[in-house]
């Protein structure tokens, strides 16, 4: 008789259709809202995904699991709400809470307390205060989507439990001890990151998006060519890659695709007819993880009248120095093809900021530089040095992928891709701090959307204060300055578009929430800091209205909207001489962000 092992977990949501996965200790049929899905099986492990059709969007169907017909969830004595599916209903506005970035530690001292106050605190953690705020609120004020930007296991940062699993093994005596190795470790690593009540209440009843970055497999995985040679080199690394892909693909991957899209993934019915889908499942993520995009990882999702466009902007990567690029071009004219389109927002996901704070902006651009050889062979030396040491591989230091989204975003804020929608927001994380970033086009462009970038990070990774010092210092306005002035010599060209902070970084545990409707979008971002671990509350750090604030009720012209940009953003048309004619656009002045010196 099969029990549940983990789950449910609410994931595809759209109009009319929904899918529930969950995990179980035996091979069974599982029944959801009378639809049944029986369970496939991965190296000695259960799972199925659950496929609701006809549902009605003006309905909140309160849902239960049965396994073999036998009810197993909601558990006896729960004292959460009953776990809900509600159909997307593109006529109302809608929620997705966003973040990335969460260690699985126990909610107690010391865990709970900060890095300062002590080595193995990670501080409260802000995906289960909303969990706890849900309880207390009415159904209604629930979000409509978790997007869960990276990082939602750490591989090479383990909990105490974790660590007694890893160094219990015999295995490679060369292989780093305290690390996952092998898909056992990692069914381990996820179960024990989603079974915390509140968490495991919060996933079943919230639908969830999500993407991964390098922790859930390998810190600073793909970082550059020479990092891959040298773990290349390992006799142990590729089939850890292999295992943590394959747990990706069944965690989180799977989730993330639409019916019709899971009706046209093949790999999903090599695995559902075989009787032990382990081999099959492992030849396929040993050929995606070979070949840079080989096998895509980015997805798109409608939100009633927003699309949100998830970017795999890790395992895609091109290395070659020189030719370095985010993602490849059959993978860049994908994305490129799902930003077109008529909606009323855009929401452009990635794991790592497509823009960040300026110092730190210009450091990477400057880095990428003398590492591909501006400055010989000592300054590419100590460029690939400082890249691994720094962990700097954020769309700044894929300078050519980061000049074709710049690209894109004019192209959609002004049309040439179908009517602009009414705002373009970038979501992303990895970098243990928020900020809002507002960003700006060239004088007499023509943009008519607002276009901003949010960044949450962490749910739950307290820096350290030497951590903190550090990040404040590449996010001021001097080093800023700095940087820009490296990369310049280095012979970096200025971006084409301007951005400025509207709100100063914050360095704690937090929470992103989007609020998204016809003519209007408001963005908040919450903390868990400063609150009492035994009952965790959530404050808020900044929120602002990214479109219809009252203050700017003007029409929305073409004209209104770009002046009032580049008023905001101070942006200034170059010297004549130094105007880049090359370019056939007016180059911008890039404001300089409002972080403290």
């Amino acid at each position: 008789m099969a029990s549940l092992v983990l789950g449910p977990i609410l994931r595809h949501v759209e109009a009319a259709a929904a899918t529930v996965w969950v995990e179980t200790d035996g091979p069974c049929e599982v029944t959801v809202l009378g639809s049944s899905a029986r369970t496939f099986q991965v190296e000695g492990h259960h799972y199925a995904l659950v496929e609701l059709t006809g549902l009605d969007p003006d309905v909140a169907y309160e849902y239960t699991v049965g396994l073999d017909g036998r009810e197993v969830w909601p558990e006896p004595d729960s004292p959460f709400p009953r776990s809900v599916v509600r159909a997307l209903d593109a006529a109302r506005e809608i929620s997705v809470v966003f973040g990335s970035c969460r260690v699985s530690l126990p909610h107690e001292p010391p865990y709970v307390l900060h890095q300062a106050d002590h080595e193995e605190a990670q501080g409260v953690d802000a995906l289960r205060a909303l969990a706890l705020r849900m309880v207390r609120s009415d159904r209604g004020e629930w979000p409509d989507c978790l997007l869960m930007l990276g990082d939602q296991i750490y591989a090479d940062d383990l909990s105490p439990s974790m660590l007694e699993v890893t160094r219990s093994r015999d295995g490679d005596r060369d292989a780093p001890v305290a690390e996952l190795d092998g898909f056992e470790d990692y069914t381990l690593a996820y179960r024990e990151a989603w079974s915390e009540p509140a968490i495991r209440w919060l996933l079943s009843t919230v639908p969830t998006a999500m993407i991964f970055d390098d922790h859930e497999i390998k810190a600073q995985w793909k970082i550059s060519q020479a990092w891959m040679e040298e773990m290349w080199a390992k006799p142990w690394y590729e089939e850890r890659i292999v295992d943590g892909l394959m747990a990706y693909w069944v965690y989180q991957h799977l989730g993330n695709l639409s019916l019709d899209e899971l009706r046209e993934t093949e790999v999903l019915d090599e695995i559902r007819r075989a009787d032990e889908a382990g081999p099959v499942l492992r030849e396929h993520m040993r050929n995606a993880h070979r070949q840079a995009g080989h096998s895509r990882w980015s997805y798109r999702r409608d939100l009633g009248r927003a699309r949100l466009l998830v970017i795999d902007s890790r395992a895609g990567r091109e290395l070659e120095p020189g030719r370095r690029s985010m993602v490849t071009d059959t993978e860049w004219d994908w994305i490129a093809e799902q930003a077109t389109g008529d909606f009323d927002h855009l929401l452009l996901a990635s794991s790592v900021p497509f823009f960040l704070t300026h110092g730190l902006h210009h450091l990477e651009a400057w880095d990428e530089a003398i590492a591909d050889g501006a400055w010989g062979t000592l300054g590419a030396r100590a460029g690939e040095w400082l890249r691994q040491t720094g962990v700097m591989d954020h769309w700044a230091s894929f300078h050519a992928s980061f000049r074709r989204l710049c690209r894109l975003l004019e192209e959609v804020a002004t049309g040439e891709r179908g009517s602009p929608p009414d705002s373009i927001v970038m979501l992303s994380g990895d970098v243990h701090h928020c900020y809002l970033a507002e960003v700006g086009f060239a004088r007499g462009t023509g943009a008519s959307s607002s276009v901003w970038q949010a960044v949450c990070s962490a749910y739950r990774k307290d820096l350290a204060p030497r951590e903190k010092r550090a990040m404040r210092i590449g996010n001021s306005r001097n080093a800023a300055r700095v940087a820009r002035a490296l990369a310049r010599a280095a012979g970096v060209e200025d971006p084409s578009v301007g951005w400025r902070l509207v709100h100063d970084p914050c360095y704690d545990n937090q929470i992103g929430t989007l609020e998204l409707g016809p003519g209007t979008a408001r963005v908040q971002v919450e903390t868990t800091a400063g609150c009492d671990w035994r009952d965790p509350r959530l404050a808020t750090v900044f929120e602002r209205q990214l479109v219809g604030e009252p203050d700017r009720g003007e029409a929305r012209s073409t004209d209104a909207i770009a002046g009032r940009i580049e008023d905001a953003l101070e942006l200034r048309p170059k010297p004549a001489e130094e105007s880049s004619a090359k370019q056939g656009l007016d180059r911008v002045e890039p404001a300089v962000d409002r972080a403290p010196a």
